[in-house]
């Protein structure tokens, strides 16, 4: 005879492990490393600058 099983204890656990395998899904398809967000912020942090550097003063203020 097969073992007894509490039926709601087993959909927890499957919905835990089936919530668990897409996280690691999402973290591969959407995570960056720590160097790639880095060389991203640098890029950003550059182009503020060269936009800041091209802005013309208003006359007026």
């Amino acid at each position: 005879m097969g073992d007894v099983i509490n039926l709601r204890q087993e959909r927890k656990r499957r919905k835990r492990s089936d919530k668990e395998a897409q996280a690691s899904e999402n973290r591969t398809r959407f995570g960056l490393t720590k160097s790639e967000k880095a060389e991203n912020k640098q890029a950003r942090d550059r182009e503020a600058q060269h936009l800041d550097n091209h802005h013309k003063d208003d006359p007026n203020a």
